[in-house]
């Protein structure tokens, strides 16, 4: 009888020719690890599966410049709310969910997120990375 793998919680879809994404997400998977090897949560590479959330009308160009996830209910999320999904999952950075999560300050968390991503994109399209 076949084993059934369970469905990530969270499937985040990254960059890694972005030096600054792929260090972030590096660092993360270290903190997740036990998380990562319970299949928990997954991490993939973008650049490896361009079209992966095609369904949901993301371009490659779309997850390079930003963070992209689903979740166990097949939701898409982007960006700033990525990261607060990651953060809520990670041991000890729930408060940064909840600083940065809150209904307060959320839409200024996704305004600066937004504008990061915007600088580092174009950062690294100037390198040639893609």
């Amino acid at each position: 009888m076949l084993k059934q793998t369970p469905k990530p919680e969270l499937t985040v879809w990254y960059n890694t020719r972005c030096p600054v994404c792929d260090a972030g997400i590096s660092w993360q998977k270290r903190r997740l690890i036990e998380a990562v090897q319970a299949g928990r949560i997954e991490f993939r590479d973008i650049n490896l599966e361009p079209a992966a959330l095609g369904r949901f009308g993301a371009s490659l160009e779309d997850i390079r410049r930003r963070l992209h996830a689903t979740d166990a209910a097949g939701r898409l999320l982007v960006g700033a709310d990525v990261a607060i999904a990651i953060w809520q999952a990670t041991p000890g950075e729930g408060w940064l969910a909840v600083l940065f999560g809150n209904p307060v300050a959320l839409p200024l968390t996704r305004l600066a997120y937004d504008r990061f991503a915007d600088l580092l994109y174009a950062w690294n399209r100037r390198k040639g990375r893609w």
